[in-house]
């Protein structure tokens, strides 16, 4: 079951974000039980979201390597904003 879901996060982190909040309590663990940051996490950095959850919930408060992973989903999600930034500039008449 792992490794579907590993397949499921590295294809589409908003549903692994999704199935985790639907099928576990890790995102309420991790946000302390409220909906509105969780939600605007998938809409907005679904990478740093999915690494929050998967670093928080299983083992509690996170530490150094914790931050690190929530560090690499940023990055991660920097890098998803910036393909969109710059696939924009390249359609024709979308300025």
């Amino acid at each position: 079951m792992g490794c579907i879901f590993a397949v499921i996060a590295l294809l589409s982190p908003r549903l692994a974000v999704f199935l985790l909040w639907a099928f576990t309590n890790y995102v309420n663990r991790a946000f302390s039980g409220g909906w509105f940051l969780p939600l605007l996490g998938i809409i907005f950095a679904p990478w740093t979201t999915l690494m929050y959850v998967l670093v928080y919930a299983p083992a509690g408060p996170i530490h150094v390597a914790g931050w690190i992973l929530v560090g690499i989903g940023v990055v991660l999600d920097l890098n998803s904003w910036a393909h969109a930034a710059a696939n924009r500039r390249s359609v024709p008449g979308y300025n």
